[in-house]
């Protein structure tokens, strides 16, 4: 599985984005697929999962209601809508697919990665 990720930019506190994985490889259906954010200096955090199925999405305390992650298997398409974006969602976003849905939030767990996408939020 291979993945790109696409979408970041500049946006100023309040705004919106969309970020979107494009997958390649005939078993992406059957991986879950997750987000992950690193800031200046910290680790990569946990954003947003959602499983093969797309019936189960799961989200990081900091962003839970303001985000949504959404799915298209019929084009290999993960994607993650931003909203209500704060400074502090600034940093490089990745989109990851791991094999296990219960692992989810490890990033440990994680199979596969894509190179990332700069988002920074301008207060």
């Amino acid at each position: 599985v291979q993945l790109q990720a696409s979408g970041g930019g500049l946006v100023q506190a309040g705004g919106s984005l969309r970020l979107s994985c494009a997958a390649s490889g005939r078993t992406f259906s059957s991986y879950s697929t997750g987000w992950f954010r690193q800031a200046p200096g910290k680790e990569r955090k946990f954003v947003a999962a959602v499983d093969e199925t797309v019936a189960l999405t799961i989200y990081g305390d900091s962003v839970e209601g303001r985000f949504t992650i959404s799915r298209d298997n019929a084009n290999n398409m993960v994607y993650l809508q931003m909203n209500s974006l704060k400074p502090e969602d600034t940093g490089v976003y990745y989109c990851a697919a791991a094999p296990l849905w219960r692992f989810v939030k490890v990033r440990s767990k994680y199979q596969y990665w894509g190179q990332g996408t700069l988002v920074t939020v301008s207060s």
